[in-house]
């Protein structure tokens, strides 16, 4: 039972450190740099522009944009909402705290089913009446 324990939490550990952190670093890369597209197109009063454009599988197609004061930003499951600069803006800074909150949320339930585990092992060693393990640092050679 302890080491079923043990092994779910290593697989939340990896999950997090192998999934959710990559993909945090990721999305906050890819929102920061539409902030910094953003905040160039309004500083240089851009109007129009061309661009390519990921068609899948990275497969890429020139595009024009005849009137960039309105984009369509991903919000996720394929489906693309029409904003103002402002309004992707402040998107993009909720969407960035969002997943920070699931990171933390993560990492909180992770310490919690550790601390179980820990108190369950120290409750199972009581009942056998098994001497405490002595740490490197306390063993005599």
């Amino acid at each position: 039972m302890d080491s079923l324990r043990q092994e779910k939490v290593q697989k939340f550990e990896e999950f997090v450190d192998r999934r959710l952190k990559p993909d945090l670093v990721r999305a906050i890369a890819e929102r920061l740099d539409l902030r910094k597209n953003l905040e160039n197109l309004e500083k240089n009063s851009v109007t129009s522009l061309r661009t390519l454009v990921n068609l899948g599988s990275e497969v890429y197609m020139q595009a024009e944009v005849p009137d960039t004061q309105r984009i369509f930003v991903d919000i996720g499951l394929g489906f693309h909402v029409e904003f103002t600069w402002s309004e992707a803006l402040k998107f993009i800074s909720l969407r960035e705290e969002k997943l920070e909150r699931q990171l933390e949320e993560y990492t909180r339930l992770i310490a919690s089913i550790k601390a179980q585990i820990k108190l369950v092992c120290e409750g199972i060693r009581e009942l056998l009446q098994i001497p405490e393990e002595r740490t490197v640092e306390e063993r005599v050679f």
